[in-house]
């Protein structure tokens, strides 16, 4: 399995600390004074695969554990193969209640999450906010000054988190014309054109947009720009500041992955890839108010302002809005407003993070729908997990002892 594919003769002047401006490339990473820093970091160079410190086992058939949940959902088995399910983990008083991998899908592989990325990302900008690293309503290019005279030159760090600026992006994913797909060619994902941005600093330099704030637009440069700001003031690479604010305090199973881009610039709004347990630690932590094993990650206050949602009448996408009408955006979570206080990280081809406050609960579900979005399919998920999260609020506490494996 390739974890890492960014081969490109592209540079950056910030390849590492102190690099001369332009180096190292493919043709002088072997040669002091870049060695130095080159053999440390090769998959920010060249394609790199993972050397598995164990053979991996493919279960024969698929593993199922959902005698928990259905009683209450007869055909959850069915609804699960029906919307392309990979992975399906139940979290309820920090305990795994149920769980589904379909066959060839073992619990301790990796999954991209694709956008859920946005969330955890987020949780970092949060972390740093707590901080006082990171001032909220301070203009972005206060942190990043390259991007003056761009369609991020007047938004504060606020807006960016929120997605309320107006932005010259299309998010099509189909569509080869599309903003996105610069995007993605840019950050390493697709093959590059002549004309194409160098890497994603370069890209988010180039957006435009008409100044109007407050609205809601999804885009996913937002989440990049965010990442530049982590950079710029923690020191670190994005990778770096993922691990040290959030996946090193999880004491997750397995080290996560993120895609970087021909500088070793992290994909933050959708490259991350873990196992399901380990994204299940990410919902316990926002449960259990911003408190992960290793630590805090964010503060309660964080965390409740997520749980609140953010403002409704900035929300204007319908496929959200159709399926919750009180629905908001924010904090880079999406926020349903109903009377269960659901709140997601999403991403395209079906990837779920799910938060059930009322039931103590979170649910993942990884997925890989042959679109990356459908209106059906949202449809059929939405419903799926509002399902489960009433099975999960008529399961009495009392019969929690008895239920599978502490997550821990």
């Amino acid at each position: 399995m390739t974890d890492v594919v960014i081969a490109s003769t592209g540079t950056h002047p910030s390849r590492y600390p102190g690099a001369p401006a332009g180096a190292p490339t493919l043709d002088t990473w072997q040669e002091g004074p870049h060695n130095r820093w080159a053999f440390a970091h090769l998959g920010e160079l060249l394609p790199t695969a993972t050397v598995a410190r164990r053979l991996p086992v493919a279960p024969p058939s698929a593993t199922v554990r959902l005698d928990v949940l259905e009683p209450g959902i007869p055909d959850l088995t069915q609804r699960l193969e029906a919307t392309y399910t990979d992975a399906f983990l139940v979290l309820q008083r920090n305990r795994v209640v149920a769980e589904y991998y379909r066959p060839g899908f073992a619990p301790d592989d990796r999954h991209l999450v694709m956008s859920v990325s946005k969330s955890l990302c987020g949780l970092v900008v949060g972390a740093l906010i707590d901080s006082r690293k990171i001032v909220p309503s301070a203009p972005v290019v206060d942190y990043v000054p390259e991007l003056a005279g761009s369609v991020y030159d007047g938004p504060t760090v606020q807006h960016v988190l929120d997605m309320t600026i107006h932005i010259d992006y299309n998010e099509d994913y189909a569509d080869p014309s599309s903003t996105v797909q610069t995007h993605d060619r840019s950050a390493g994902w697709r093959t590059r054109h002549d004309g194409d941005p160098a890497d994603t600093y370069a890209f988010l330099a180039t957006l435009t947009g008409n100044g109007e704030l407050g609205e809601f637009q999804y885009c996913s440069a937002n989440t990049d720009v965010l990442a530049w700001i982590v950079e710029r003031v923690t020191g670190l690479r994005y990778c770096e500041a993922l691990s040290k604010y959030l996946w090193s305090k999880l004491d997750a199973d397995r080290d996560a992955t993120i895609t970087v881009d021909s500088t070793g610039f992290g994909f933050a709004n959708g490259g991350v890839s873990c196992t399901a347990r380990d994204l299940a630690r990410v919902g316990q932590l926002m449960l259990d108010g911003g408190l992960a094993p290793g630590g805090r990650v964010v503060s309660e206050e964080w965390v409740r302002s997520i749980l609140a949602g953010g403002d409704p009448h900035a929300m204007t996408d319908p496929s959200f809005t159709t399926i919750h009408p009180r629905g908001s955006y924010t904090r880079q979570w999406w926020c349903t407003g109903n009377e269960h206080g659901n709140v997601s990280g999403v991403g395209i081809h079906g990837q779920y993070l799910w938060l059930a406050p009322s039931a103590d609960a979170v649910i993942v579900k990884l997925s890989t729908w042959p679109v990356p979005g459908s209106d059906q399919l949202h449809g059929l998920d939405d419903r799926l997990m509002l399902d489960v999260g009433s099975a999960l609020e008529r399961l009495a506490p009392e019969t929690a002892p008895n239920l599978k494996e502490d997550i821990a």
